[in-house]
Formats: structure tokens, sequence, C-alpha cells
């Protein structure tokens, strides 16, 4: 039976386990107690057990053990989401008395109180039993046997030969779930059809097989056949499962019965798996009716078909399949069975399909244990089946998608074992071929297209109302990741697994080749196609959210573990994803309709989970605390979870929603809450000395991302300081680091597989670091230093790649090293620590700006765009020349902040955004004996540059990252030019190159990077006049020609000073300026509305006129200007500079003399000379 059979009335009562209503059967008028006990938050072992206890009592029941004044168990049955016990309903309690009557008159009390005791035995009970049942039921605890006199009461002590033949109680009929078979199935049997099967039977079947009972040969106890007659009485002795054929055959149904009661031991069910015979004989109902292609219900033998069932429930209770020769043939039938059943496209034969499925199940579980071609064979049948069932079934309880979807799901779940198995050993070459066919089989026969038609049906179901349909929701999750990881391990077979990190080395021995290798380093096209699939539809698709939520929200552990992992790839994906996952609006909610991270959201339930497992765990004992809900491994649950956060947390960074709170909620409390569960995380055990566990990694790393929203900023949070308060100190940070870079380290094992081919997992440490150097002042910029911190840094940045001798010859043996964004969090942390003066160890040694200069290499930046983890792509590329720029830059910072910095050495503003929170920012008013050590070391720290070739590198890194991400790499171009040495260099690598010019000058590049060019002109030009050439070839003109009435005021001041500097050393661009009609405009600058344009356009009006009057009759026009402005409130640098203009303007010719002194400059000039 199952909930249709019962009307259910009302709620009655409410406990830990469960809910207790009030029912009715149907078509009857007995009233029942209805119990639902959800698997939601039980373990597979909590089912189990569950399950065992429900057919104890039914089994209890079966043998008559009743009692009046004790409730009897009615019915159970199961569904994919509860377990439902139905018993006898018990009208009040005695609480409920007492409540409203307050008391009870004497002798109801008495009356009560002589149904305690005695009890009432049945008469067919043994002495043993009763002994044993007076000694638990005693009044007086001190009387009760005790736990050793349980064990050795001989109700309960085992012999030697019932050790060896443990029964296996079968499953009662009261406890049916899918095992039932409905009455309407048994009402549809024609009675011909519906014999008796216990061995009573007087008619024949009509099975063209026939055998007689007395035939049936036993087998003793070692195991050998006895031809003596059957002593089946005999708890000792088993029946054979298979009879012998001596002429004369017993029937189907007595070979059944035989076969069923030897099942029910351990011993005999061995037995029968070992038996192709017997095996054969329990099929045979199922074979039969498949065999005949049936085209009604009524031509099955419904009570035998439910016997094979029940004969192989109980071996697989046993164990007996893992071993069974059949197997495959067991597989087969039942997939014939259930194609048979579901092509009837009747209600009433579900139940039975559900039953074959699920059986089918189990069995498929095993099959993998040694897959073989049929493994492939049973692949092809079973997704034509299920396809089959998600067409023509419409089934509202959703059982038979659960269990269909399922044994799906577990298929692809042993193809991937399959394949990990192989990536780690030389396996065999067929099983690896069987595992491939599959694999590409189930990519392109269309299963993804269903499963994902199915995910949205099943979050259809879910907006209507009812929950059928989340186990066969969360199975259907769990198949989709199964396939991508498949497709991933493939991918990635045979290759050497390394991050990016391994490219920047420069020895041609040592690197490997990015075209051979990037199979093995991101992302291959097949997996790719079908995550593309699911961000398609999750993003246009709300059912689809809905059911994933479900997943997350009431599945189980194994759908927890996939669900979160295909997040995170559906994430890297497309960070639209992200925004649904954290409540943000999209396209398919309004902006108010979810709290942002909070209740509700997936992001919500994730931090849900970390909570439920962080206090599961025991730090000290690694014991399990909390025994409500029990997780099988909630360790890598915290893995999954915190990887899947750390993607997020970098999918929301790189789309520019650099806010913590979109993940914590704004909610303070939760804030603090969901730190202080990834913190508690992160500690790892005191007691591990050589390894950090794969767990706290994780969360390390979630953390870690999870800040990196607020560092953006520079300053401090609410949110940063609650989260500073939680880091781990100094010195653990530092033993930490140690342990990555230990040689023997069992950490490095622990992170090989397709799991770290996203997610650099030594990483967490690494961005904590960083974050508490940002964020903890000189106090732990001083910590980190003391502890050699930065020394730990230099060895994590050069660990990717570490030489091998041992073998006796040059090879390189590659290491995982760090990912992209912990080479960033190094390099940044690297930063923070130079204004405690350990820049001389890492700023002026030769091998050290090597390293660094070396992660700008073509190689590196290319394996970086073409890498798929976190830190990757452009974003990625484009955050490791920044963090090496701003740790490069940390000299020319210092020194052109020095206030002893002379105005004529460089531009003091070139580069002006490397100067905005950089630590060397203060160096001159903080340390002034650090400064001038700096000052004294740049000519060396110069000469180091020039020699590892980062004017190039730097040059080169320009075509890696989009033009709005160049700012802070021409900031550094344009402090390096104001040294020769450097400029040299640039200029040879093609600086002003007309190509490079009009990519650096292009309308997209940001303002900031256009001043700076701007700059470097006016440097290279007030540098030397060796420079013009260059200048002139660049093409440079039509640029400042159209800067020069640019409508910002920063950009036309910089192109005045531009064209003053390159007129300073000769008159090379005068003709130039004249012809590109340059003249003109720069004489309309000296009336600019700004007063720094107006400055610098006088410097190059005078300029213009200083060497020659080729330009004379050009500028005569802008003799009113330049008097008009000695005569205004100008500063007195800009009359300076128009003084200048005006007597340069007589000192080459007399011809504006004229012109001078009929516009009265003569008068104005005379007061300041």
């Amino acid at each position: 039976m199952g909930v249709e059979d019962y009307h259910v009335i009302e709620l009655v009562g409410e406990g830990s386990f469960g809910k207790v209503y009030k029912g009715r059967r149907k078509y009857t008028r007995q009233t029942v107690a209805m119990k639902f006990i959800l698997k939601h938050g039980k373990s597979e072992k909590d089912i189990h057990n569950l399950r065992q206890e429900i057919e104890v009592v039914g089994f209890l029941n079966c043998q008559k053990l009743k009692h009046g004044n004790i409730i009897e168990m009615l019915d159970a049955f199961e569904t994919p989401q509860e377990f439902c016990v139905v018993t006898e309903f018990a009208q009040g309690e005695l609480f409920e008395v007492l409540e409203d009557d307050k008391c009870l008159p004497e002798e109801q009390v008495q009356a009560i109180a002589k149904q305690l005791d005695p009890v009432k035995y049945p008469d067919n009970m043994s002495p043993n039993f009763k002994s044993f049942l007076k000694g638990l039921l005693n009044k007086v605890p001190q009387n009760r046997l005790t736990w050793p006199a349980l064990l050795e009461h001989p109700f309960v002590k085992e012999n030697t030969d019932e050790i060896d033949a443990r029964e296996i109680c079968p499953a009662p009929n009261a406890f049916r779930g899918s095992e039932a078979v409905s009455e309407g199935e048994r009402n549809n049997i024609p009675a011909s059809t519906t014999e008796s099967c216990n061995g009573n039977s007087k008619g024949k079947n009509n099975s063209p097989v026939h055998l007689e009972s007395d035939k049936i040969q036993n087998l003793s106890n070692d195991g050998k056949v006895d031809g003596s007659a059957p002593t089946l009485g005999n708890q000792h002795q088993v029946s054979s499962p298979v009879p012998a054929f001596d002429g004369i055959l017993p029937s189907d149904c007595q070979i059944l019965d035989t076969l069923e009661k030897n099942s029910r031991t351990v011993k005999g069910a061995n037995y029968i798996g070992q038996e192709n015979e017997a095996i054969s004989a329990i099929l045979h109902p199922l074979k039969s009716w498949s065999d005949r292609s049936p085209s009604s219900f009524r031509d099955l033998n419904i009570d035998s078909v439910n016997q094979s069932f029940r004969i192989l429930t109980n071996l697989l209770a046993a164990g007996a399949h893992q071993s069974c020769a059949a197997l495959d043939e067991m597989i087969c039938i039942l997939l014939e069975f259930t194609a048979a059943t579901v092509k009837l496209k009747l209600s009433d034969a579900h139940g039975l399909a559900v039953k074959s499925l699920s059986i089918l199940k189990k069995l498929l579980d095993n099959s993998g244990n040694g897959i073989g071609s049929s493994y492939s064979r049973h692949w092809i049948a079973l997704s034509d089946l299920y396809s089959q069932i998600l067409v023509t079934i419409r089934d509202a309880s959703g059982r038979i998608h659960y269990e269909s979807t399922a044994c799906v799901a577990i298929m692809l779940s042993r193809v991937v074992c399959g394949l990990k198995t192989s990536m780690s050993s030389e396996g065999s070459k067929a099983v690896e071929e069987t595992l491939h066919q599959i694999v590409d089989h189930a990519r392109t026969s269309g299963l993804v297209e269903l499963l994902l038609e199915f995910l949205a049906a099943s979050g259809s179901s879910l907006m209507s109302g009812t929950s059928n349909m989340v186990p066969a929701a969360c199975e259907t999750c769990k198949a989709i990741w199964y396939l991508i990881n498949a497709l991933e391990i493939i991918s990635v077979k045979g290759q050497v697994y390394i991050f990016p990190l391994v490219y920047s080395r420069q020895h041609p021995l040592s690197q490997p080749d990015v075209k051979t290798h990037d199979q093995g380093l991101w992302i291959d096209t097949e997996s790719a196609k079908i995550i593309e699939m699911v961000v398609k539809l999750f993003l246009e698709s709300k059912p689809v959210q809905l059911a994933i939520y479900y997943c997350f929200h009431n599945g189980l552990e194994s759908a927890l573990h996939a669900a979160l992992q295909l997040m995170s790839r559906i994430c890297l994906s497309n960070t639209s994803v992200c925004n649904v996952l954290c409540g943000l609006p999209n396209s398919l909610t309004a902006a108010n309709e979810t709290d942002v991270a909070g209740d509700g959201t997936i992001i919500s339930d994730m931090f849900s989970l970390l909570t439920l497992c962080a206090s599961y765990l025991n730090k000290e004992s690694g014991e399990m605390q909390n025994q409500k809900c029990k997780l099988s491994n909630p360790r890598a649950l915290v893995l999954h979870c915190c990887l899947a956060l750390a993607t997020i947390a970098n999918c929301l960074r790189s789309d520019g929603k650099c806010s913590a709170s979109n993940i914590l909620s704004s909610s303070q409390k939760k804030q603090r809450a969901r730190l202080s569960v990834l913190a508690h995380l992160s500690s790892s055990d005191d007691t591990v000395t050589n390894s950090i566990q794969p767990h706290n990694a994780s969360a390390m790393l979630a953390l870690s991302f999870l800040l990196s929203l607020e560092n953006g900023g520079h300053s401090k949070s609410s949110i940063s300081e609650n989260a500073l308060a939680l880091f781990p100190p100094m010195a653990t940070l530092r033993t930490l680091l140690k342990l990555w870079l230990s040689s023997d380290s069992e950490a490095r094992a622990n992170y090989n597989g397709v799991v770290s081919n996203l997610h650099g997992l030594r990483d967490g440490c690494v961005g904590l670091l960083q974050t508490r150097l940002m964020w903890g002042g000189p106090l732990a910029i001083e910590q980190a230093c003391s502890n050699g911190i930065p020394q730990l840094l230099i060895y994590l940045l050069a660990d990717g790649l570490t030489e091998d001798s041992s073998d006796g010859n040059d090879s390189a043996k590659f290491q995982v090293g760090l990912s992209p964004m912990g080479v960033v969090w190094t390099l940044s942390s690297l930063c923070h620590c130079l204004c405690s003066g350990v820049f001389r160890e890492i700023l002026f040694r030769r091998e050290h700006v090597k390293l660094i200069t070396d992660l700008m290499s073509d190689a590196h930046l290319k394996a970086i765009k073409s890498w798929r983890g976190l830190g990757s792509g452009n974003n990625g590329v484009r955050d490791l020349i920044n963090a090496v720029v701003d740790l490069l830059a940390f000299p020319f910072v210092a020194v052109q902040n020095s206030p002893n910095m002379p105005s004529t050495s460089a531009s003091i503003n070139s580069g002006f955004l490397l100067n905005v929170g950089s630590p060397g920012g203060r160096i001159g008013v903080d340390n002034t004996e650090m400064l001038r050590a700096i000052e004294a070391h740049m000519p060396q720290y110069v000469q180091i540059l020039v020699e590892v070739g980062f004017p190039a590198r730097i040059l080169r890194g320009l075509e890696y990252i989009d033009l709005k991400d160049i700012a802070r790499s021409v900031a550094i171009i344009a402090k390096m030019v104001g040294y020769r040495p450097l400029a040299l260099q640039l200029l040879r690598e093609g600086l002003l190159n007309p190509d490079n010019v009009r990519k650096l000058l292009d309308s997209s590049v940001p303002k900031d990077a256009v001043l700076d060019f701007l700059m470097i002109i006016s440097d290279l030009a007030r540098m030397s006049k060796d420079f013009y050439e260059p200048i002139d070839k660049a093409g440079l003109l039509e640029f400042l020609k159209d800067f020069l009435v640019n409508f910002d005021a920063d950009i036309r001041a910089k192109a005045c000073s531009a064209i003053g500097n390159m007129c300073r050393h000769s008159p090379y661009f005068y003709i130039s300026l004249a012809r590109h009609s340059i003249i003109d405009l720069l004489i309309d600058r000296c009336a600019d509305p700004d007063k720094r344009t107006r400055k610098f356009a006088c410097f190059a009006v005078g300029n213009a006129a200083y060497h020659n009057d080729v330009l004379y009759e050009k500028l005569r026009r802008s003799i009113p200007q330049l008097t008009k402005l000695l005569l205004s409130a100008e500063e007195d640098k800009t009359k300076a500079n128009a003084a200048g203009a005006l007597s340069n303007l007589v000192r080459n010719s007399s011809v504006l003399c004229e012109d001078v002194i009929s516009q009265g400059a003569m008068q104005m000039l005379s007061p300041l000379f």
C-alpha cells in the first residue's frame, strides 16, 4: 500500500523524528495513526537502520506478538522522501486526561496501574523468550538484566552454527513501500495465474518447467550436496537452491518457495548467488513475461514476480550479488522487464517498475567493480529505457523518475571511479575503452538534453506546491555532474598537471610546451558544451533554479557534493550565475524580491551546510558531535562548499561587484556568523605537523577570496574589522607556508586530481597573509618580517618547479605550485613588506628581480589567459601584471615622493596612479634613512631592471590585457623613462612604435594612461634631443592636435607641456607643428579657462620662438594673449612663462618688435626685469 490508500485527516502530534497525522484507510471505517519520518538530513546508514527497525516490528506483528496495551503497527511504506508507519489510533493520552480533569478517582488510577502489570505472554512463547522479556520488563531497575547478562542469555547468545547462518529478516507484508503491489494490480490478475506459491497448491503451473518438491536435494553445512530426503525443519541445513533434474520437475512456485526460504540466511543467499541455475529460476517469471512482449497487464503472474523481487532483495541484503557470476544476466533481464512494464503505459504497473529499478540500481552499482564490455551494453539499454520513461510515464509520486534517474547517476558515477583508477594506474585497455564508449554515448545520445528537460519539469512541479520530485531532481544533478566530471578526467588523461606558474621559467628544457599541454591545463570543449547548456537553462528558467535550490536545501549528501561542484563549474563559465546564487537582481527576479545572500538563497544554504559540518566535527578528536543529522563525509562537504564559495567570490570580483556583503549578507549578525564558521573551519588541528587537511585549506581559500572583495578600497570596513579578529596569528601562517614548501609534505599528494585543476588550495594561507598585512598596519608587517615570511614567499614563487636529478639526468620535476591568484597574493604580500627594510633582499638582488620579472613571460601570460580556473583569463593577466608593477615600482615611488626630489630630474607627477596606496609613498616622511638607502641604490636597481629585461616584459605585457586595464602598466613606463638606461631599452623594444602609440592613445584607454603617455613624451623630449627622431616617427602630432581641444583640462595641459618640451632643445619640430596647424591651437590655449593649461601653453609658445624666427609669423597672434596674461592675476609661473615667450619673440629677429611694443608689453615686462 501507499499513502494513496489512506485519507490524511489532521495533524495530531510532532516530534524530533517526524509528524503524526490522524488518518482513515480508504473504503473502510478504520481510523489509523500515520507517522511520517523525513529522510532528509539522515545518512544512508540511518535510513538503513530505520528500515530494519520497521521490518523487525512488522516481523513481530506477523508472529502475533500482540498486547492490548501495545499499539500495533498495521502497515508501512516508503517514498523517495520519507517513511510512513501506520499504527492503531490511540484516542487521547493520559496527559490529556490529567490536563482536562486535573485528578482521577482512586479506582480509575488503580485500573490504569493494573494495565502495567502483569504482562500477559502468548501461550506459544518459548521459555527462553519469556525469561528474556521478564528480565527486561522488570519494574525494579536493580533486578533487570544487565548488559553482560543480556549478551549471555540463552535467547540471544549464538552458537557456532547460528553465526554461520545468521537470518536476514525478509521484508514483511507490513513494509511495502517500493516493494508493494497495489490492490489494483492484484485485482487485475486472472484466477488461473494467481495460484498459491506456498508449496501447497494442488494445481499445476502452466510454466514449461515442472519440478516435484520431494526431489529437492539439500546442502549440508559443509556445502556438499546431500542426496537424502529434505529436512527443511532443521535450521542447521540449507536447502539447495538448485534442484536436481530427475525427470519429473517440481513447479515454479515450489522452486521459488525453497529459494526464498534459503535466501533468508547469509549462507543460503551466497549459495544461491553462486548457482546460475538458481538465478535463472529466480529470473524466470521476469524473463518469461518480457519475452512474450505482453500487450496487457493480465499476462503477468504478479505473485511470482513479487517473489522473485523478494529473493533478489534478500541476495542484495546478504551481499551475494557481489560475487555472483550471473550478475550481467540479472541486469539484462531486469532492464528488459522494466522496459516491457513501461511500454504498457499503465499506472498499475508503476509499482513493479519501481521495484525492478530499485534492485537494478544496486546491481549496477556493484557491477562497476568489474567493468567489462557488458557494462557498455547495459548503459545503452538503460539510456533507452530512461528516455522511454521520461517520454511516456506520468508519475506524480516521482518514484519511477527517482529510481530511473538514480540508475543513470549510479552508472555514470562508476564510470568516473573507473576513469580515476585508470589515471592512477595502468589498467586494462579494454575497460578504459568501455568507459570512453559510455561517456561518448552519454554525450552524443541526447541524454544531457533529457536530464535538463527533466530538471526543469521537476522545478515546475515544485512551483506547483509538491515536493515529490525533489529526490529525482537531486539524482539529475548528480548525473549531469558525473558526466561533466568524466569528460574532465578524460581530457587530462596522460597529461602532467601543473598550474600556469611553471610557464614563467625561462630555461627551454624546463618549460613545458603550452600547445602540447593545453588539454591538461584548461577546459576541454566537450565538458564546456554541457556546462554552457546548463548555464543557459539555469539563467533562463526559474524552475531549474528552484530545482537546484532544493538540491541544496533538501538533498542528501551525495546530491550536495554534485550540486556544489556543478555550481562551481557554471559560475566559472558565466558570472551571471553568481547573481542568482546570491540573490542579486537578475533577469528573472526584481531588485527587491530577495534579500541579497539572505534566507532563501543558495548562498545562505551553503553557509547553513558549513555551520552543520563545523558543529559536526570535533576539532580535538575528529569525532562526530551532532548525532541528530549524521554525515558520512563532512570534510568533503566542507571542501566542495568552500571551493564553490571561493569561485563565487572570485566571479563577483571579476564582475566588479566588490563587496563581501553580496555573500555575507547585509546583516551584521549573519556577517559575523558566516565569517566565524569559515575561520573555524580554516583552523587546522594543532597536532598535524606534516600536512594541511584539504577541508581546512579550502576554508582558508574561501575566506581569502571573500575578503578580497573588500580589499579594493585599501581601507577597513566593518567586515574587515570582524574578520581581522578571527585571523590566525602570524606564527601560524608561517607554519602553514613552511608546510607547503616541505618537499616531503603529504599536502602535495592530497591535491592531485581534477579538483586541483581549478583551485589552488595552497593559496588560501597566502591570501589570509595578504589581507592581514593590508589591514593590520605596521605591526602586522613587522611581525611578518620578524618571522621570515618575505623569504618564504620568495621560495613559494620558485616552488612551481624543482630540479630532480635523482635519476641521473637533467629532467625537471613539475610540482603543483601556486595558482595565478596565489601568485598575485604572494606579490602583494611582498609589496607590503618592502617598507620594513626587506627591499634590499628582494629588489636589489638580481635573481629575485628576475624571478619576479619572468612571471610576465609570454608563455606564462598565455597560460593564464587560456587557463580556466580561479584567477585566469584576461582579468587574471591584468591582476598579475599589476601586482608585478606595484612591487617593482616601490623604489620609483619612494624616490619621486622625496621632499628633496629636483623637478628637473623627472616628472614628479608621472605614474601618479602607482603612488596611491603604495607603501613607498610615505618613506620620505616616515623613514628618511631608508629613503637615502633607496636613493643610493637606484643606479644599481635600474641596471638590474635593464639586465633582466623588465622594460621589454612590460611592453609585451600590454598585448595581453584589455585597453581599459593598461593604466598601471603605462604608469610604471612613465616612471622608468626618467632614467636614461631604461628609456633607451623601452625605445629599442618599440615603445614609440606607431602601432603602440595608436593603441596607447585609443579613445577607450583610461584617462590616467593617456596623461601618463603624454608625460612619457614630455620626459623623453626634455631629457635629450636624441629622442626627437623616435618621437617624430611615432606619428604623434595628429593626436596632440586633438588633445589641444580635448574637453578635459588635464589632457589639454599635458599636451601643451609635451609640445613645449618637444621644442626645448632644437627647432626639430617647428615646421611639423606649423604644417599640422598646431601653433594656432597652442596660441588659443594661452586663453584657456584652465590655469594649468594657460601656464603650459605659454611655456610651449616660448620654446616655439626660442631657437629661430621660422614660426614668428605664426606666433604673431600670441602677443596680445601673452600681454593680457601679464596684466591678469595669474600665478607667478604663468606670468614668467608669458614674459619669457614675449622675450623669445624678439630674440631672433625684429619682425615682431613693433607688435610687442604696440600691445604695451614693454611696460608690463619692465617691472618683471
